[in-house]
């Protein structure tokens, strides 16, 4: 990633929400409503939730024909909002003036019919649910699992919850504690509840993404749409409910800042931003280096490294005094977790050498925990070499590194924790050639996995858990290589991953478009 100017058309042009702009905006509207609907055939509901008892759901949660129309209702919805978000970037090429009024303005079209969904992708919303709970029965919850209370399951939480220790920091068990003061254990009102905690991080991501992104001559349109439009962010951090919306929001503020020479404010903010989740930790020291400036010595910069550590220790041990957990948060975060993920390079590289080693006969208990060692050295390694090496100026972008380097040799890779990351390179520049495709592919490969992921299907219906998840898989393949070669608007943009003829080929064919239609975006 590099520090790169979007290009600008020679002639003043304006963007509107109107015009060639508004069909992408209305086509990404009905995917959101088709994801909405389709979420409650087969999105995630308490089994003590009321709405279980309604007629409507019932009827389409529990009949085959229902949950296939739901299932395929959600997978096409979200490829049409892909799609949408495609167009709207063509469209916006150049990133003329207004173009971050378009982009906002599909921001909240595009998430608003989530705000009325059931969870989809993940259900961990129902966790919060049984966090607050612990709280408010006066546990620890960096100590038990939320299975030493009465009916947690009933209220929706996967099982894997039931004995791990919460891994949130101490300001978002106040938040879980306040829903739970405020709605008690209504599972619907709470998910809700959650659900507008995590828009609020959204909102946070779309105020500050430009923000930074002009610090570094970056257009924040083009920032703005890449991480904050992304079908993959706005389904993850809305219709999952996911409270690392707020985390990253909150650590997008205090970046801005404390490079812009706020640095108090900006290190409450990031304090608050690990108060959501500890793992923003990594953050600090290249806030203490913006806080510094961009000529500091290196006398400047520990003394500024001394001043941020010194006053986000002090926020977390008020917070940690005030709710009685101290700093449990931070044994928990130390912790390397349990499992791993076939498409993380920890648990690639766990299963070729367990293959390799049980081939041969040798004993691969002790494989997992050292693959998870060295995985752990080297990312800190990484860290600290990006730290102490690298041009004041990229301070941002060896933030991004940083974050990404906890987050690639972790063992387990959710999708959403790659919208961790996504902003922080947005707002550094990411040029329209490779880097654009591979935010493409990934952000289209995590809605595949998603979609056919998590889907619910009662016990009853079990036979047909995994041929519906293979027909979600189905129909996100045909729909990835439509948009990649058959559609005319949108194919233009993977042409760049084809052998240098088919790519002649593909441009002698490309049909003819207007000046407001452009098919691949300016570099």
């Amino acid at each position: 990633m590099n520090h790169v100017h979007s290009s600008v058309p020679t002639a003043k042009s304006k963007a509107t929400g109107r015009g060639p702009h508004l069909s992408p905006l209305i086509q990404g509207t009905i995917g959101s409503i088709m994801v909405m609907l389709g979420s409650y055939a087969v999105g995630w509901l308490a089994s003590v939730s009321p709405m279980n008892r309604n007629p409507l759901l019932i009827a389409i949660r529990t009949d085959y024909v229902g949950v296939v129309v739901g299932t395929v209702v959600l997978t096409v919805g979200c490829w049409i909002l892909f799609r949408a978000w495609l167009r709207l970037g063509q469209q916006l090429a150049g990133w003329p003036e207004g173009s971050l009024v378009v982009v906002k303005r599909a921001i909240w079209s595009w998430s608003i019919p989530m705000l009325f969904a059931l969870p989809i992708f993940s259900r961990d919303v129902f966790a919060y649910i049984g966090q607050g709970r612990l709280v408010a029965a006066g546990q620890d919850p960096y100590v038990a699992g939320i299975s030493t209370l009465n009916n947690w399951f009933q209220l929706g939480a996967d099982i894997t919850w039931a004995e791990d220790e919460t891994p949130y920091g101490p300001l978002y068990l106040i938040v879980e504690f306040a829903v739970n003061r405020m709605v008690g254990t209504s599972p619907d009102l709470s998910v809700l509840l959650f659900r507008l905690v995590a828009f609020a991080g959204v909102l946070l991501c779309m105020i500050y993404v430009p923000k930074i992104a002009s610090l570094h001559k970056v257009s924040g349109a083009k920032a703005t749409w890449i991480s904050v439009a992304n079908p993959l962010f706005l389904i993850s951090f809305v219709a999952s409910a996911h409270n690392d919306s707020l985390m990253v929001g909150l650590a997008l503020a205090g970046t801005y800042y404390a490079a812009t020479r706020r640095g108090v404010l900006g290190v409450v903010l990031i304090a608050a931003s690990i108060g959501v989740k500890p793992i923003t930790l990594v953050l600090l020291p290249f806030i203490g280096l913006l806080w510094a400036g961009p000529d500091a010595g290196w006398w400047r910069k520990i003394r500024y490294w001394v001043y941020t550590a010194t006053l986000v220790a002090v926020i977390m041990a008020v917070i940690g005094w005030a709710n009685g957990y101290g700093f449990g948060w931070l044994k928990v975060m130390l912790g390397t977790g349990t499992g791993t993920v076939i498409f993380a390079p920890v648990g690639a590289l766990n299963a070729v050498l367990h293959g390799a080693l049980t081939t041969i006969g040798i004993g691969t208990d002790w494989l997992l925990p050292a693959v998870k060692l060295v995985a752990r050295l080297a990312s800190v390694g990484l860290v600290l070499l990006l730290i102490f090496k690298g041009k004041q100026s990229h301070i941002v972008q060896r933030m991004a590194l940083a974050f990404s380097a906890l987050v690639i040799l972790s063992p387990i890779i959710q999708p959403w924790y790659i919208l961790w990351l996504l902003p922080f390179f947005a707002i550094t520049g990411i040029r329209d050639d490779w880097q654009l495709l591979w935010v493409y592919f990934t952000t289209a490969f995590f809605i595949a996995f998603g979609a056919a992921d998590q889907i619910f299907i009662w016990q009853f219906l079990s036979d047909l858990d995994p041929w519906v998840k293979q027909l979600s898989t189905a129909i996100s393949w045909v729909s990835m290589a439509y948009l990649a070669f058959l559609d005319p608007r949108t194919r233009s943009l993977f042409v760049a991953t084809l052998p240098a003829r088919l790519r002649r080929r593909t441009a002698e064919a490309e049909p003819t478009t207007g000046k407001n239609d452009p098919q691949v975006p300016s570099t």
